[in-house]
């Protein structure tokens, strides 16, 4: 697929929104591509079906916005994220999904998103989102906005759970996207401990996976 040539005059660059999408459902991605084409105000400079693809896309192309949908293979939209905020990528991303459950709300805000839209929103509210989101405002959905909320309230009022200096650090690495080998090169320790200071964070947040646990932490303020 062809996408407009990133050598254009610097006039129509100030004039469009140059726009990346990421989703791995391709009728859903195609028919959005289309109706970001067809706004005046869009330009589609890029697409993927990946997580990874959309990553290393967005570090070169640097759009001004990536509408990024959270369940991808390769890397989730969380870890793309995760990585747009790490690398200081210059983009401000929406947020496409499914889920709309408060604690993926939360943790996509928490991780830099301007903009959460659920995928049944029709293509002219995900446009306009994506437009208002190029000038930096907050697009929220009341509904979104009543869980998110929720969703603070109730990280407020969790009591900190105790985690020891070493668990701490494994779960920003692992809230980063690291896997245990590379967590455990990062701090010098074996994968199998990365593993054990994992399972004692797994038993004292209550949780029983990695995402949990991140979420759960988060929530509590424990990866500030």
């Amino acid at each position: 697929m062809d996408y407009p040539d990133q050598t254009v005059g610097a006039a129509r660059k100030r004039q469009r929104i140059r726009v990346y999408l990421a989703d791995d459902h391709p009728i859903y991605r195609q028919g959005l591509a289309d109706a970001i084409k067809g706004r005046p105000d869009l330009e589609l400079v890029g697409e993927a079906a990946d997580g990874r693809t959309a990553l290393e896309e967005i570090r070169d192309l640097e759009p001004d916005v990536s509408v990024i949908d959270l369940a991808m293979p390769e890397l989730s939209g969380f870890e793309v994220l995760n990585a747009i905020q790490r690398d200081k990528v210059d983009t401000k991303v929406v947020v496409l999904s499914a889920n709309t459950e408060s604690e993926a709300v939360f943790r996509a805000v928490a991780e830099g998103a301007v903009a959460y839209i659920p995928k049944e929103a029709d293509r002219d509210e995900v446009c306009d989102a994506i437009a208002a989101a190029s000038r930096g405002d907050v697009v929220l959905s009341a509904e979104i906005q009543a869980g998110l909320a929720s969703e603070i309230r109730l990280r407020g009022k969790e009591e900190r759970t105790p985690l020891t200096p070493r668990e701490s650090d494994v779960l920003k690495l692992t809230a980063e996207g690291l896997s245990a080998p590379e967590i455990g090169f990062r701090l010098h320790i074996s994968a199998a401990t990365v593993k054990t200071h994992m399972q004692s964070a797994y038993e004292k947040l209550g949780v029983s996976d990695r995402a949990a646990a991140v979420a759960a932490a988060m929530r509590q303020g424990l990866l500030e």
